[in-house]
């Protein structure tokens, strides 16, 4: 394992400890410049248009002034790669 990857592991750790929205929040904003937050932020919904919408790349482009090239990776992450990260989360709110 490389050092990056035990900072991940160790990062992803944290998040299971947190208990609500509010305190991922301010996490989230404690450990995030603004830019990253909003980087972070625009992603996840992006990742939200695209699995519970049929708009264009340029149509959620236009809505959100995300890149084309930003919504094109968030959608190869949400459909191609092995990870599934958003794919868990998208699930998990459906079912609530």
């Amino acid at each position: 394992m490389t050092q990056t990857e035990a900072h991940i592991n160790g990062l992803s750790a944290a998040l299971t400890e947190l208990e609500s929205a509010d305190e991922t929040r301010r996490f989230l904003v404690d450990l995030c410049t603004p830019a990253e937050l909003r980087a972070l932020a625009e992603r996840w919904h992006v990742a939200r248009l695209l699995d519970e919408t049929d708009l264009s790349y340029r149509d959620i482009s236009a809505k959100t002034g995300v890149s084309t090239t930003t919504i094109g990776r968030v959608a190869r992450f949400l459909k191609d790669e092995p990870h599934q990260g958003y794919r868990i989360v998208l699930d998990r709110i459906k079912d609530h």
